[in-house]
């Protein structure tokens, strides 16, 4: 440990209460901005370069994640658009129609919350889903508390943890420690398959004996209205203009086809890899981004006309503030951690003839220390990816699990499937599943359920999945 610098250990002090705060459950931004601006001083003996340093942090960290912010925008001003057709109640409608029991229901909800929440993210797909499918389970016989686990576990949980269209979760782990994205991607989607199947039948052994035979009388309210960002009403049948009805129609069918010729598209290119065409890194994101971009346009011009040129604006508008609240918060925490690797920290520091590597400098100096065992540090990355989510957000701890699982591969498991593995830990944790203060409190209110009791019931489903899949990466990676 000679040879760490006292930036080394402001660096290593300042994750350190980071991780506190999160324990603790509160907002991490202002001691990553604070951390930035030591680090930076102390290295550079300089206030006036700490300050530089503070606001560089985060404009790296914004140049790199752009593209994130970006296709969620893209996405969000499609579903927007979608919503003025009314089609995207109509994308959805038919699967009601295979609700005949509660068997039948459980299936269909997980079909319809993972597709939905894959391309457009849970938070906005939640207020469609419950308000179309929950009253059809209800009376199919599945209860109430079984859809909300149903919802959380396939949208927040499988879903999410990929976040296979978008990447923007992939991206955020891996940028913050120089890994392939493509790959940490591809790995993600694995284990997010592996823990979900385990938590889904898990949750379905669970709850089986409590569903009830169809044709019974189930109580059905309403679902509640929930009002966040990139929420949007879901009671009642979209105001859909006269005239305009076919067109409503043609895109509830074109769209999710088009969507889903692109994730077959992209898989693949992933399974022939000599095919011509790559989709490695940004280029699934900017594919995808393109032509949602193509179906706004079309989806505008049969509802507003001539007024489409001001509407998608408006649109667009809309889905970047949706993007900015989810993911702003991310840019200060992202830049901190940017400033542990060698890879951005000349750029932040202002430094083109010195790069410093704080993050890996401090796992090296203890490397000794540290059992050589893939087991161990996969469940140390796991259970550090767990706590991250325990502020309720999943996605403001990936850039540290990243940096950390990029500094503690071995020869027995590498980075990428470390930042998997991390990737997992954080948002199946906080994105929804198993914490009572993250999103979860919107299925839990649109399901007419206690957001603490649905927590209890996911947290064996869903810590069952997650060390069945973190094992399984250990033995295959």
């Amino acid at each position: 440990m000679s040879g760490l610098s006292l930036t080394h250990w402001l660096y290593a002090l300042s994750t350190l209460v980071i991780i506190v705060i999160m324990i603790c459950r509160r907002g991490i931004v202002m001691p990553t901005l604070i951390g930035t601006f030591f680090v930076a001083s102390v290295y550079h003996s300089s206030v006036i370069d700490g300050l530089k340093a503070t606001f560089n942090a985060s404009l790296v960290a914004a140049q790199e994640l752009f593209h994130i912010f970006l296709i969620i925008t893209l996405m969000m001003a499609l579903l927007k658009s979608l919503g003025d057709l009314g089609a995207d109640q109509k994308m959805i409608a038919p699967i009601r129609k295979v609700m005949k029991n509660g068997h039948l229901s459980f299936l269909m909800l997980i079909i319809a919350t993972y597709m939905i929440s894959l391309f457009f993210w849970p938070t906005p797909a939640v207020p469609l889903i419950c308000t179309l499918l929950l009253p059809a389970a209800v009376k199919a016989g599945l209860p109430r508390m079984a859809v909300a686990m149903t919802v959380s576990i396939a949208g927040q949980g499988m879903a999410l943890s990929s976040d296979y269209i978008m990447q923007a979760a992939p991206a955020l782990t891996a940028k913050s420690a120089g890994l392939d994205v493509s790959l940490v991607a591809d790995r993600a989607m694995i284990l997010s398959l592996i823990t979900g199947a385990v938590a889904l039948l898990t949750a379905y052994l669970m709850f089986r004996k409590s569903i009830q035979p169809a044709g019974q009388q189930h109580t059905v309210d309403e679902p509640a209205d929930i009002h966040g960002p990139g929420a949007r009403k879901g009671s009642g049948p979209s105001v859909i203009p006269s005239g305009k009805e076919k067109w409503s129609r043609i895109f509830a069918i074109l769209v999710p086809l088009t969507l889903l010729a692109i994730m077959c598209y992209m898989f693949a290119t992933k399974l022939l890899p000599n095919s011509g065409s790559s989709m490695e890194g940004g280029e699934g994101a900017a594919f995808i981004g393109g032509v949602a971009v193509i179906l706004l346009i079309l989806t505008c011009i049969p509802v507003w006309g001539i007024d489409a040129f001001d509407k998608i604006s408006q649109h667009l508008t809309d889905g970047f503030i949706f993007s900015f609240r989810a993911m702003g918060p991310v840019i200060p925490i992202s830049g901190f951690f940017l400033l542990g690797s060698s890879d951005f920290s000349g750029k932040i520091l202002s430094n083109t003839q010195e790069a410093p590597d704080f993050l890996f400098d401090l796992i090296q100096s203890v490397q000794d220390n540290i059992p050589q065992s893939g087991f161990l540090v996969a469940a140390v990355i796991l259970i550090v990816g767990l706590i991250t989510g325990l502020d309720g957000s999943g996605f403001s701890g990936l850039p540290l699990v990243g940096g950390l699982s990029a500094a503690l591969a071995t020869t027995q498991i590498d980075g990428t499937a470390l930042a998997a593995v991390g990737q997992m830990g954080a948002i199946w944790s906080g994105g929804g599943t198993i914490v009572a203060w993250s999103s979860l409190v919107a299925i839990a209110a649109f399901c007419r359920v206690s957001p603490v009791d649905l927590v209890r019931k996911n947290f064996i489903p869903v810590m069952a999945g997650l060390i069945v899949s973190t094992l399984i990466a250990v033995v295959i990676w």
